[in-house]
């Protein structure tokens, strides 16, 4: 059963008492501790028929840059099936995607404490955590952050160490999304084909410009808009998205697993070394045949990776 919800956070939810790693505490800087969250947007996935106390820790999924939940629905559904014993699936918004709010900051804190509060909100002390690309850095900081929140964690194709050189392509996408001249009072198919055709004088891959439009929709007085905050991802691309945060030699001890596709360069072989000092308890897998989007390029392949990990016990 799949149950849609838009967060209505009322103040500070508190947490049951948790046993915290006072070293990592201590890390957390001031700047950390004033980022205010967002009422983030997600999905859940679950079997209604049994006891929350009979499952796992819930996974919580973020997508990557220009992504939002729906582009995990297939596979959390297939999670929400093959995961034993069972999890809740929740899959995120990032802000500034998909449902969840605007925001002009944006950043991996940012994202850390939004998601924090989420977790608040459900009441849940712990979860198995999974990003790709954006959220895959998302998600590494939050583990660094707080680690007793996190009981498993997997990264898909994306590295704290290095960034790949396609990363300079973002900010030319960016402004091509800003400058397309979106039509009114027309079916969404024509305005889908007719926003294509201008993209594709900066974007030349078919495949991302239709990952693209799937930010392109339609309001209620029948004119179009991109439900991503172009501009405020825009103005933190550069020093906030394409930069992995100073970390103060924090690691993060727990069962990690990073994804990533051969003909990616995201993830770097020269990387495993430094990856290992942060994660310490890191398994790599490279899924063969597939690019950045390895989850979607290889869906199957990356679901038995990623379910052997999250069910070895």
């Amino acid at each position: 059963m799949i149950k849609l919800n838009k967060l209505k956070l009322l103040g500070k939810i508190g947490f049951k008492a948790l046993k915290t790693n006072t070293k990592h505490l201590r890390t957390l800087s001031s700047r950390t501790e004033i980022l205010e969250p967002v009422k983030l947007s997600y999905a859940t996935y679950e079997d209604t028929k049994i006891d929350e106390n009979e499952m796992l820790p819930p996974l919580v999924v973020l997508h990557g840059l220009f992504g939002s939940k729906s582009n995990w629905a297939s596979l959390c559904k297939a999670y929400q099936q093959k995961l034993l014993p069972k999890r809740k699936i929740v899959a995120v918004d990032c802000r500034n995607h998909g449902d969840s709010p605007h925001s002009d900051s944006h950043s991996y804190g940012h994202i850390a404490v939004d998601l924090k509060d989420l977790l608040n909100h459900l009441n849940v002390e712990k979860i198995a955590l999974m990003g790709h690309s954006m959220g895959g850095r998302a998600v590494m900081l939050f583990a660094l952050k707080y680690p007793e929140l996190v009981e498993k964690l997997i990264v898909v194709d994306i590295s704290p160490v290095s960034s790949d050189k396609s990363l300079n392509t973002m900010p030319s996408i960016l402004a091509a999304l800003e400058n397309a001249k979106l039509p009114d009072n027309i079916p969404s198919s024509q305005a889908r084909a007719n926003v294509d055709e201008q993209l594709s004088h900066t974007v030349k891959e078919k495949d991302v410009r239709a990952f693209l439009l799937t930010n392109l929709v339609q309001t209620s007085d029948k004119k179009y808009k991109w439900r991503i905050n172009i501009p405020a991802l825009m103005a933190n691309f550069s020093n906030n998205i394409a930069k992995f945060p100073s970390i103060n030699n924090m690691h993060y001890e727990g069962p990690t697993l990073f994804v990533s596709g051969e003909k990616s360069n995201y993830v770097k072989e020269s990387d495993y070394p430094e990856i290992k000092k942060i994660f310490p308890n890191t398994q790599f897998n490279v899924i063969k045949e597939s690019g950045h989007w390895v989850h979607s390029e290889k869906p199957k392949e990356f679901l038995d990776v990623t379910v052997n990990f999250l069910n070895d016990y």
